[in-house]
């Protein structure tokens, strides 16, 4: 029988990232303080030692672990938007998108990051940029999907208030299930942002409906 060796590269990859995907669900199932490295070493299945070598602070291996899965789902974001559909519905399709994207547990470990970074002067210089650069980007996605022109006055503004009132609606959620009311939101915001960007989704007409 002949053993298969797997490259030392991928092996260590492959470790990498379920240390990463172990804090964070350390995050979301403990929060900040209750994140060790520990605990996150052993829901990860890799040796102190290993944790160590590649993120020797909490703070190394949470920030890495919160900005691999930021970088994934913004991935997951550009995928999805393909699948989007045009016309009337399209507006009220973006905010669903992003929707899921702050309810999703990459948005609650970021908030337990935010919420510690406040009496942490090192975490709070490290967590900053990040959240600079993730915002920057969904704002420029965001822009990009609606199909708006962010040349027209207010427009910047709105978008801003979009991406604001979704991270609102997120910290809603981490409470209690938040759908029904969210859905109410969002379906009367889709019509306020068709008004007021003057994106004029065309209705489809009895032949298209059919």
């Amino acid at each position: 029988m002949t053993t298969v060796r797997v490259p030392q590269e991928e092996r260590t990859r492959a470790m990498r990232q379920r240390l990463l995907e172990a804090t964070v669900d350390c995050l979301v199932d403990r929060g900040w303080s209750g994140t060790s490295t520990t605990l996150v070493s052993q829901r990860a299945g890799v040796s102190r030692g290993a944790q160590l070598h590649h993120f020797p602070t909490k703070q190394d291996l949470v920030l890495a672990a919160v900005e691999h899965v930021m970088a994934t789902r913004g991935s997951d974001l550009v995928g999805a938007a393909v699948e989007l559909p045009g016309g009337e519905q399209r507006t009220r399709a973006v905010l669903a998108m992003l929707a899921e994207h702050f309810t999703s547990k990459v948005f609650v470990a970021a908030l337990e990051l935010w919420v510690a970074a406040r009496a942490d002067p090192e975490l709070h210089a490290a967590v900053v940029p990040l959240e600079q650069r993730v915002g920057r980007d969904i704002h420029r996605l965001t822009i990009e999907l609606l199909g708006a022109d962010e040349g027209v006055s207010g427009t910047r503004e709105l978008v801003q208030a979009t991406l604001d009132l979704m991270r609102g609606l997120g910290l809603a959620n981490t409470i209690a299930d938040d759908t029904r009311r969210r859905n109410r939101i969002l379906d009367q915001w889709a019509s306020t942002l068709d008004d007021q960007l003057g994106l004029g989704r065309a209705r489809p007409t009895e032949k298209e409906s059919r």
